[in-house]
């Protein structure tokens, strides 16, 4: 019985944060793109 309780919990739990990882990993895809194009756009125009 206490586990048809904590079940639900811990899959909301889980999902949680799941989504702020995948949040994470996308910032961090656009900080080195952003990056990328710094540098690139410095070594085009000295």
């Amino acid at each position: 019985m206490k586990a048809l309780r904590i079940a639900p919990i811990a899959i909301l739990a889980c999902a949680l944060a799941l989504s702020a990882c995948a949040n994470t990993v996308r910032g961090v895809g656009r900080d080195v793109k952003s990056t990328a194009n710094a540098v690139e756009d410095t070594v085009e125009n000295p």
